[in-house]
């Protein structure tokens, strides 16, 4: 296993951090909303195929806390349990836009009453983009660092139908250019690989689509079950099969082999940080377990990320060989 991470065939976000903070930067993930418009029904929708009742939340208990203390709390923890000293805040579960912009700014506002608070890093999805959110990203912008994680997870719209999304591949895709055009946060996406219509070739065109987009990282999600959720009803019914750990691995290489350089990864697999919820499949589980079989399967095969990408400029012709090498890094220690 790589020593402190190093060598990975791929651009970590940790990379990425560090080259815009010239340090290792821990995010302590929070939750200050409760809902979305799928789960309100607005416009007809539905709630998503894969969510719970947490919305995604990575701490359930945090539906109770106040922001301050979850903030603290995780704090200490990760301090304590990795030495960190740098942070940002992650607001993550459901949809952080919904809400009032009032409701925003006090958020903004008390995540960055901390000295070790670098900045914050929110997620949304396309329909929740006023222009009083975006000028509201602009403001903050200006005085600290404000991230955006897209809940894109599909560019094919029979598979975004699948999941119950409520938007289209278009309707990203536009607002990806609208966020770009309007602000200058840090602009990211997330995917899930795993839906019955995926195939290899989707795979490689959604690598493809990312290429083209104003964005800095990308968030890879494996479709899973979890107790409580439409998709489990679909699995129990035989409606529904789990994508098997080798496939995936497979496809997450594909991705990568055809994702440009500049992209950084968050990760490369979901995980299911409460276990007893988790229907299948059983390897979802084993964070890193998942996520050092997805390394060593890239290591077997001596593929990295851009390895099929055309570059097309000196930077990422060295970025391009800058992953090679990783890729052939061993750590002997």
């Amino acid at each position: 296993m790589e020593k402190g991470w190093l060598g990975l065939p791929y651009h970590t976000i940790s990379e990425h951090y560090n080259q815009l903070f010239g340090e290792k930067v821990y995010k302590i993930p929070v939750t200050v909303v409760d809902n979305c418009p799928n789960r309100m029904g607005l416009k007809g929708m539905q709630t998503c195929v894969f969510c719970d009742v947490w919305g995604s939340a990575a701490n359930a208990e945090a539906m109770t806390m106040e922001l301050r203390t979850q903030i603290e709390k995780y704090h200490d923890h990760i301090s304590k349990r990795y030495n960190a000293k740098a942070f940002l805040i992650y607001f993550q579960a459901y949809t952080n836009t919904f809400t009032k912009v009032s409701a925003l700014r006090n958020n903004f506002d008390i995540a960055l009453s901390y000295p070790w608070v670098k900045g914050f890093t929110l997620g949304t999805r396309p329909d929740c983009l006023s222009k009083s959110v975006l000028d509201l990203w602009n403001e903050y912008n200006e005085k600290s660092f404000v991230a955006v994680e897209m809940g894109v997870q599909s560019f094919f719209n029979d598979e975004l139908e699948f999941m119950r999304r409520g938007h289209t591949a278009e309707a990203s895709l536009e607002a990806l250019h609208k966020i770009a055009e309007n602000t200058k946060v840090d602009l990211g996406i997330h995917l899930i690989f795993g839906s019955p219509q995926e195939t290899d070739e989707r795979i490689i065109k959604t690598a493809e689509i990312v290429n083209t987009l104003p964005i800095t990282n990308v968030k890879l999600h494996n479709l899973h079950v979890l107790k409580q959720t439409p998709l489990e009803e679909m699995y129990h019914r035989g409606e529904f099969s789990p994508i098997d750990q080798e496939t995936y691995t497979r496809r997450v290489e594909l991705f990568l082999q055809h994702l440009s350089p500049r992209f950084a990864l968050h990760r490369l697999a979901a995980y299911s940080s409460r276990w007893d919820e988790l229907v299948a499949p059983a390897w979802t589980k084993n964070k890193m377990g998942t996520h050092q079989a997805i390394i060593d399967h890239l290591r077997a095969h001596g593929s990295y990320q851009s390895q099929l990408f055309t570059a097309n400029s000196d930077m990422d012709s060295a970025a391009q060989a800058f992953l090679l090498k990783k890729s052939r890094r061993v750590d002997a220690t």
